[in-house]
């Protein structure tokens, strides 16, 4: 009975719009076991444009860690730290999420008090863990919302200016076309996830930063 009770208020105190993240984690632990990831590593944390990273590909020398779940936003990271982040102290956190907050009608400042709330878990943990913003990217399914995108990537560039410990990747940049809009040929059909150029182009950006 105790079990029943807990389940049903684990539930009723879930956000609204949330999702059970809960088979992901357990599968992304499981992964971690089998593979026995070393400390004092790379990685990368968030929603699926870090999921469908092929990150052994991309950084065969960084033995990075890959513990992206689609479809999750900012707060799922943040939540779920202390199992897929934290344990693994890492020499750096890659973090890409906002993406799905902002689709689902979460506004630049809710995205922006998250990274706060993010970065302030994992620096109070690891306090000499690095941890990067990879910014929401500007994609053609999304671009009705690029104005609260571009909005929540300005205010977390300007608190990574403030502190050490925190980077801002700019990712967004180079995605851009001479028209002012995403080049459409760096994702897939569905005009929002990133295809081989779009995550070379990424990649080009993030050795960049790691050889500083």
């Amino acid at each position: 009975m105790k079990t029943v009770i807990c389940f049903f208020l684990s539930l009723v105190m879930l956000p609204l719009n949330a999702k059970d993240w809960g088979k992901d984690i357990l599968a992304l632990e499981a992964k971690a076991e089998k593979a026995k990831y070393p400390k004092g590593g790379y990685l990368f944390v968030g929603s699926s444009s870090i999921r469908m990273w092929d990150l052994k590909k991309s950084f065969p020398e960084l033995k990075a860690i890959n513990h992206g779940f689609g479809g999750s936003e900012l707060s799922d990271s943040i939540q779920y730290a202390d199992r897929i982040v934290i344990p693994f102290r890492p020499k750096v956190v890659f973090l890409y999420a906002g993406d799905n907050d902002i689709s689902n009608g979460e506004s630049a400042e809710a995205v922006t008090a998250d990274f706060q709330a993010f970065a302030a878990k994992i620096h109070k943990a690891l306090t000499v863990t690095q941890i990067v913003f990879l910014p929401i990217k500007p994609s053609v399914s999304r671009w009705k919302l690029w104005p609260e995108m571009k909005k929540a990537n300005l205010a977390i560039k300007v608190l990574t200016e403030k502190e050490d410990h925190l980077h801002y990747l700019d990712t967004v940049t180079p995605m851009m076309g001479k028209d002012g809009k995403p080049m459409g040929d760096l994702f897939k059909d569905d005009g929002l996830h990133l295809n081989a150029k779009g995550y070379a182009l990424w990649n080009k950006v993030v050795k960049e930063w790691i050889g500083q």
